[in-house]
């Protein structure tokens, strides 16, 4: 009897635990749960064991999380990483692989002969099943510039905005693949997807329109990567960057961001482009009578627009000088990008039907690039245009990082040709298109991400953008600063480097594509700092007998009539080689080895220089 008190007891003081439950939840979830779980008790009259059964049940389900996968994403970085140019990353998650940018870098200094330079594709080649697509960011060359070089290899849909799909088509058709490549237009706000994947793109300002920023987003978590971007607020276009929609992904939650580390040294803010209008007005004006002659990059269209509209109300013509400009130009005003007001712009030819006071001449070369527009006007090379003292020079763009050097020597150039000459340190004749500090850390604090990869830069950008991230209170433990090469996984849990794959450059040359490797770029910076010497000889192929020669040539190491000694001894040194070997068993091949050899010393020790040397031994 008292067993049986006790459990009647026992049994209302459960009864009364669960029906104060929902009173103390104040989760509507959970009220609405238990209220449900009460109604079945009254329809159903089931015994109290299976009651308890429900209530365990709905409190469980009113605090699930959806399960996160534990599949890492991998990112592997095959350019755009410790340089600036060259950006191609990869994305991974489980089956599916996608790119993201495909662009070139220009040559250095001591990389003799190379157009430009691409990045090695082998490892995107080998994954060549997996990879759903190429998806690119804006339409600057760095970004776009090998894509053509890749679809060259493996053929997949790429994904761009209307004027980046404009530019990529016009590349296409240089190559001869305008019919063999799926260009897919997006616009900022579309999402699409991509394997495993789902890609989404969002509105930035950059220093081309129609630049956007990308939110990758799979099982593991979303993954923002900025592109090239600023935060401009009073763009030419008037499309300001999205900053609601990354404070949103912010709030959804981020696991990494990449971003544009390019100005990260700089304090502050970017200036608007807006305000380089306001420059060249005031140029124009103190120019007077003489010509101006504009450089600028050929695709910085919002700049090459106010060049127009100014160039039009003060009554000049524009010319524009550079087969890039003149195609960028061509493409922006068919899709709308550009307004140009009618007769304004002319054909370089027909610059000479205008007096200088009338002409605006834009042109390509503002990083002094050799076989530039620009470059052959300071040359004097220039088939169209001669500078001289009634020109004022305007160079609108700033050096990009190891130009800088070549730049100078141009505008040295056109100030011996007595021209008035203005560059980015004098005037405000140029603004960047990259975020600054101030805006850097504004996009950290709206993203929020867990995780953080500096990209786009030299190892000092990206060192200074890891600081940033640190003062806005990231944990340095979670900030990765990356390499070409590197593959980075990250998930929920984690983020490391988690291998290594094939990048590195390949060098273009003409129409040759990583023909021109390490080793011949080493013997073109012999050549080009030593010269070369070459020996010709004629020997009898049975007996080694020497028939005719040895003549000695020199190129590049010193002009053989001012050192006619240092020759005759290199002829009579080659003669004694040859007859050192033993008649009817001698190798060519040793023979070539041990003249070369010889020769090198010889003139090492007469100069202290090394020249090429260059032995041919014809045997008849």
């Amino acid at each position: 009897m008292q067993k049986e008190t006790k459990k009647n007891s026992l049994s209302k003081k459960k009864t009364s635990k669960r029906n104060d439950a929902p009173k103390k939840d104040k989760k509507t979830n959970s009220s609405k749960a238990s209220n449900k779980t009460n109604s079945a008790k009254k329809q159903n009259n089931k015994p109290e064991g299976k009651k308890k059964t429900t209530k365990r049940n709905t409190d469980l389900y009113s605090k699930v999380i959806p399960p996160v996968s534990k599949d890492p994403v991998k990112i592997s970085f095959l350019g755009g990483i410790n340089e600036v140019g060259k950006n191609m990353t990869c994305y991974e998650y489980k089956k599916s692989m996608f790119i993201v940018d495909c662009g070139l870098a220009f040559p250095e200094s001591d990389q003799l002969g190379v157009d430009f330079v691409i990045p090695d594709f082998s490892y995107v080649e080998r994954n060549a099943d997996a990879i759903k697509g190429v998806v690119i960011t804006h339409g600057h060359e760095d970004h776009i510039g090998a894509l053509c070089y890749l679809l060259k290899k493996i053929n997949v849909p790429v994904y761009a905005t209307l004027l980046t799909a404009g530019l990529i088509r016009g590349k296409l058709a240089e190559h001869s693949l305008e019919h063999e490549v799926v260009i897919n237009v997006v616009k900022a706000g579309d999402e699409i997807t991509l394997g495993d994947f789902r890609v989404e793109f969002i509105k930035v300002n950059h220093s081309i329109p129609d630049a956007v920023a990308l939110a990758i987003k799979c099982e593991s978590g979303t993954i923002v990567q900025t592109g090239d971007f600023k935060i401009d607020t009073n763009p030419i276009d008037g499309g300001i960057i999205d900053l609601s929609r990354f404070a949103e992904l912010g709030k959804e939650g981020v696991l990494c961001l990449l971003s544009d580390s390019t100005n990260a040294e700089q304090p502050g803010y970017s200036q608007s482009e807006s305000t380089v209008g306001a420059t060249f007005r005031n140029l124009f004006n103190e120019a007077g009578d003489k010509r101006i002659i504009i450089a600028t990059f050929a695709s910085n269209i919002h700049r090459v627009q106010q060049i127009i509209d100014i160039s039009a109300k003060t009554g000049r013509k524009v010319a524009l000088s550079g087969r890039s400009l003149e195609n960028v130009v061509s493409i922006a005003s068919e899709l709308g990008y550009m307004n140009i007001p009618d007769g304004t712009l002319i054909g370089i030819d027909e610059i000479k039907n205008y007096s200088d006071d009338r002409l605006v001449i834009v042109t390509t070369g503002s990083q002094g690039e050799p076989m530039s527009a620009l470059s052959r006007m300071a040359s004097g090379n220039h088939r169209k245009v001669s500078v001289g003292y009634n020109d004022c020079v305007i160079i609108s763009a700033k050096p990009i990082p190891g130009n800088e050097k070549t730049v100078f020597r141009v505008i040295n150039d056109l100030l011996k040709l007595g021209a008035r000459v203005i560059y980015e340190k004098m005037y405000d004749v140029h603004v960047s298109g990259h975020a600054c500090q101030e805006e850097l850390k504004l996009m950290l604090s709206l993203v929020k991400p867990k995780y953080f990869i500096p990209v786009h830069g030299e190892q000092k950008h990206l060192r200074y953008h890891g600081r940033l991230a640190e003062t806005v209170g990231m944990d340095p433990h979670n900030i990765i600063i990356a390499d070409n090469g590197y593959e980075v996984s990250v998930s929920q849990k984690f983020i490391g480097i988690s291998g290594t794959v094939a990048s590195g450059k390949v060098y273009v040359d003409g129409y040759g594509v990583g023909d021109v490797g390490a080793r011949v770029m080493k013997e073109r910076l012999h050549l080009g700092q030593d010269g070369i010497i070459i020996i010709t000889a004629t020997i009898d192929g049975a007996s080694g007998e020497l028939l005719s020669g040895p003549e000695v040539v020199s190129k590049g190491f010193v002009y053989v009539k001012e050192a006619e000694l240092l020759m005759n001894e290199a002829v009579a040194l080659s003669m004694n080689v040859i007859d050192s070997f033993p008649p009817y068993s001698f190798d060519i091949n040793q023979m070539n080895t041990k003249l070369r050899d010889s020769i090198s010393r010889l003139m090492y020790e007469r100069t202290k220089r090394s020249p090429m040397i260059l032995p041919i031994l014809m045997e008849v």
